[in-house]
């Protein structure tokens, strides 16, 4: 099976109460749910036309289980922590080679 990755990009954060919130339920679940994380914070070096934001990259076993994952009662609750406003991201689940 090919392992899959979740690629979380913040364009902006506007409440990092509601993050932190977030944070502190979207850990455990998505570990929980198998993904190990294997980065997150502000990129070190950003080259070409990349843009200095806050990233996570999380492994998972194949693109059903990130999936399962994200649909999880736990990372919802985790989403409802979060809120609608309180940042602006991007999430991509991408197979590996």
């Amino acid at each position: 099976m090919t392992k899959a990755y979740w690629i979380s990009t913040y364009r902006s954060i506007n409440d990092d109460d509601a993050l932190a919130a977030y944070a502190k339920l979207a850990g455990p679940s998505l570990t929980a749910a198998g993904g190990k994380f294997l980065a997150r914070g502000i990129p070190a070096v950003v080259k070409e036309s990349g843009i200095q934001q806050r990233t996570v990259l999380i492994e998972f076993e194949s693109v059903a289980a990130a999936l399962a994952a994200y649909d999880s009662p736990g990372y919802k609750e985790a989403l409802a922590a979060l809120g609608n406003n309180a940042v602006v991201r991007e999430i991509r689940i991408i197979e590996g080679v």
